[in-house]
């Protein structure tokens, strides 16, 4: 009898000892399976790669993924700074500000035996250049391309082209890489902020990084962060429209196959019609697009092209947008400070200068938005707006006189980012007016020398 309770002592301690050797194997496996889904190799984000241009005179954000835990040196002009992932494996220090210097330095991280590097980088200004297809158009394509192409090789001159896109959630990267100005790379880049870069380079003395993220055809609201637009009552209805898109989709795109040959025999009938009176073809019908992939839904373009951006340190952005929001100016006198609000908070840089282009007239584009775009720069601070009406087309929405534009933008920088007091950045704009008598009396703000007429005396 004692013989048996023993062997059932035995048992039942072996039992016992297999339910703790399985819990530990679950646990063990559990911290496998963690280990292989977090990163395994360190990485830097996105903008830090080589021949980079990295923002003087404030504190540099440097962060990337690593190991859990792993701990994170990074060193860079003298400087070692220090950070431990988190257990996502999300790293970030901060480097201290730096003087501008064309010197070709060398960028290091570390962590255990991993290892990254990242050569030739400048310190000087940086600046976001985003929008829709006018600030996508392409050097290549200005008025005065052969010239400005001919004159590329600043190798102080950095260019960015992001690989723009719309995702669901922001996201922590996208592709893109740094290089220098070139007859190669500065055809494809963008002519507006191309030029504006060239403009304060010759006025700064200093290296300069433009970041290029723009999408052809797209509206302001794709560009905002999600809680400024759900955080408005006039922006959160922009939600339930989008909604009831992606539900008539399917019946949408049944109706356009159904009429599609009766619609094709239309166009090309117009097509017909507008070449005999030599005006423009008008545009084939399209397929409808899905909601859920189009590159308009809502903060879209955010989360795919602008939050994998911040918060590398920038001096400000310029902006060229409005076309794809012209039938709603009354809605974009919320929407665009919504945005640049948006954009401001995720930088945390406080009022960071931004700085636009005013859409020039186009056929029938409305004008309530450039008034929205006016009024913009009066409800919101540190902002300035470039006046193109007379460098527009009227029957091409992609005007090719790209330089003034710009140039434009440049004077404005100079003005608001770097503190020229006394230069003159914009054109007349209207002030107030009083009744005198039988007379109306105007003032204006940004006179300069007077009010100049273009084509002769006023």
């Amino acid at each position: 009898m004692t013989r048996v309770v023993f062997s059932l002592s035995v048992l039942l301690l072996f039992l016992l000892g297999r339910t703790d050797l399985v819990t530990a194997q679950k646990t063990a496996e559990a911290k496998a399976e963690a280990k292989a889904a977090a990163p395994t190799s360190l990485t830097l984000a996105t903008l830090f790669t080589d021949h980079a241009v990295l923002q003087r005179d404030m504190p540099l954000p440097v962060w990337g993924k690593a190991a859990p835990g792993d701990k994170i040196t990074v060193q860079f002009a003298d400087q070692e700074k220090t950070a431990t992932a988190d257990k996502e494996g999300k790293w970030m220090t901060k480097l201290d500000p730096l003087q501008a210097s064309s010197e070709s330095r060398t960028l290091t991280v570390t962590a255990g035996d991993n290892k990254l590097t990242r050569t030739d980088i400048l310190v000087g200004e940086v600046w976001l250049c985003s929008g829709q297809s006018n600030m996508a158009f392409g050097l290549n394509g200005d008025a005065n391309a052969a010239a400005a192409i001919k004159a590329a090789g600043d190798k102080q001159l950095r260019l960015f082209n992001a690989q723009a896109h719309a995702t669901d959630e922001p996201q922590e990267t996208m592709g893109g890489t740094w290089v220098l100005d070139s007859q190669q790379t500065a055809p494809g880049f963008s002519a507006v902020a191309y030029y504006f870069g060239r403009d304060l380079r010759a006025k700064l003395g200093v290296p300069v990084g433009l970041i290029k993220s723009a999408v052809g055809g797209t509206p302001a609201e794709a560009w905002t962060p999600r809680a400024e637009l759900e955080g408005s009552p006039t922006l959160k209805p922009l939600f339930e429209k989008q909604a009831k898109a992606v539900e008539g989709y399917a019946v949408a795109l049944e109706n356009f196959k159904k009429n599609e040959p009766e619609l094709l025999a239309k166009h090309k009938a117009a097509v017909a019609k507008a070449k005999a009176a030599n005006k423009p073809a008008p545009k084939k019908p399209q397929t409808p697009q899905d909601p859920t992939s189009s590159p308009k839904r809502l903060a879209g373009l955010y989360n795919g092209s602008i939050a994998p951006l911040h918060p590398y340190a920038i001096r400000g952005a310029i902006w060229y947008q409005g076309e794809a929001n012209s039938a709603r100016g009354q809605e974009y006198r919320t929407l665009f400070p919504a945005m640049i609000t948006g954009w401001r908070k995720a930088w945390g840089q406080g009022d960071f200068p931004f700085l636009f282009v005013q859409i020039a007239p186009h056929n029938n584009m409305s004008p309530e938005v450039r008034e929205a775009q006016r009024l913009t720069t009066e409800t919101t601070p540190n902002t300035a707006m470039a006046v193109t009406i007379d460098v527009g087309h009227p029957t091409d929405i992609h005007p090719k006189q790209k330089q003034p534009v710009g140039q434009r933008l440049a004077l404005a920088a100079r003005a608001l980012a770097y503190g020229e007091q006394e230069l003159e950045y914009s054109g007349p704009t209207y002030d107030t007016i009083t009744l005198e008598g039988d007379k109306l009396r105007l003032t204006f703000k940004h006179l300069g020398g007077g009010l100049v007429a273009k084509d002769g005396p006023l």
